[in-house]
């Protein structure tokens, strides 16, 4: 009994000097905010380029609320932890950014804080922006200025205890956050580090293309891949020439996916469709270059042995792999249902058609182990974004209320072992699980 006591003593000691201690780190402010600023118009060239960056950053779609007005907030941001309501950036007096100082802003970027101190959650992804330039942070801050007031408050978070408290934000930041501007890589060129700045600055590329551990913290900035919670799309690796490595890409193609959300390579769905659709449309030919440039070189991405273009598994009369991973009835359905449903628009020997519909023989994004862009796709449909570079692209009808879960299962398991692919089968447990999430 009396060591029973001494212990729970000590774990309170322990447990309160590890508050304190979180309490210490998480007080450090090296910002002054302090300072009065005096009003002063923003030059237009200021606020052109903070527009610019605010596309860069995909701003706007995540600080507006479905038919809201630009900018003012309420957006969901679903996490497995509860709900988190994007904020009013708009410069009204009491519910935005009116009364707040080009500090305060660049506090809320690099350090993760609110005008009056109060931790902010990492549904913001200040892990991220903390590598943004003050620089750039105020020209953001300009360009938000300049908008139009929206007199709209804030949501409260719907977080479940004990993740609404700050006490449990300061553990969390002490574990998985450290503030930093991005420091540039002198071995490297200057376009290779703009495209490093804004892949994992204002681009944030690894909020979803980095996995994340139990406390929703990504680990490093290694853009291996992971799924994203709540949504349940996998964001795939951008370092395996096996996902969606593009080291073997011509430097264009991987431009054209950015600019266009298409290219002769692969298309993008999904999340990524709209990053394309609100934000990297719109950049400059050097920045996607410099993008294009970083992610090529990122290690892994050409790893010996990789598949080169799509089109080499497309083999006509190849023989079907289906048999092997499949037993004979499901090979059955699933080949009919390919047949009454899909080789229209993908071929009868999944070939596809270029520009329009996607080759599925030898295709990554058929290939990958992780099979829930597929359930996805085929319950929800498919649909790369309106760009000027693509007006009217093609898509993918939803097939949800057109086949159950047995007969998604089916015709992803021909799709995925026939004309050579040689990828697992998939369950109807794994397609019902992914239904269920979406409420279909």
């Amino acid at each position: 009994m009396k060591r029973l006591i001494k212990f729970t003593l000590a774990a309170g000691v322990m447990l309160a000097g590890t508050a304190a201690l979180v309490w210490i780190l998480n007080s450090r402010d090296e910002i002054d905010v302090s300072a009065p600023v005096a009003a002063a118009a923003a030059s237009d060239s200021l606020i052109a380029r903070g527009a610019y960056l605010a596309r860069a950053g995909n701003c706007m779609t995540c600080h507006t609320a479905r038919g809201g007005e630009p900018y003012a907030g309420g957006r969901s941001i679903d996490t497995p932890f509860g709900a988190v309501f994007t904020s009013n950036l708009t410069p009204d007096e009491k519910t935005g950014l009116g009364t707040w100082s080009p500090a305060h802003f660049w506090r809320a970027m690099h350090n993760g804080r609110s005008k009056s101190g109060r931790l902010l959650y990492p549904a913001f992804p200040y892990p991220s922006y903390t590598q943004v330039t003050r620089e750039d942070s105020d020209a953001l801050f300009a360009y938000l200025k300049s908008l139009p007031a929206v007199a709209q408050p804030n949501k409260a978070h719907a977080l479940r205890f004990p993740y609404q408290s700050q006490a449990a934000l300061a553990v969390w930041r002490a574990l998985y956050f450290s503030p930093g501007v991005y420091k540039p890589d002198t071995s490297r060129n200057a376009e290779w580090n703009r495209g490093a700045y804004l892949v994992n600055g204002l681009g944030h590329c690894t909020a979803c293309h980095t996995a994340r551990n139990v406390m929703g913290a990504t680990e490093g900035l290694d853009l291996s891949g992971g799924l994203i919670p709540i949504q349940n799309w996998y964001a795939p690796s951008l370092v395996s020439p096996h996902e969606a490595g593009v080291g073997d890409w011509d430097r264009q193609e991987i431009v054209n996916l950015l600019k266009n959300g298409i290219s002769k390579r692969s298309s993008v769905n999904g999340p990524m469709a709209e990053v394309v659709q609100g934000s990297t449309q719109y950049l400059n030919s050097e920045d996607l270059n410099a993008m294009a440039q970083f992610l090529k070189e990122l290690p892994g991405t050409s790893a010996p042995g990789s598949p080169k273009e799509p089109e080499i598994a497309l083999m006509a009369g190849s023989p079907s792999a289906t048999d092997a991973v499949a037993p004979g009835s499901v090979a059955a359905l699933g080949a009919k249902l390919y047949e009454n449903n899909c080789a229209q628009c993908h071929g009868d020997k999944g070939q596809g058609v270029p520009n329009a519909y996607p080759a599925l023989a030898g295709n990554r994004a058929v290939l990958m182990p992780q099979t829930v862009n597929l359930v996805q796709i085929v319950l929800n449909g498919g649909y790369a974004p309106a760009t000027a570079g693509n007006p009217r692209p093609f898509g993918m009808p939803p097939f949800v209320l057109v086949l159950n879960d047995t007969d998604v299962a089916a015709v992803l398991t021909h799709i995925r072992g026939a004309w050579g692919n040689q990828a697992s089968a998939v369950s109807p447990l794994e397609v019902n699980r992914i239904r269920a999430s979406s409420g279909r």
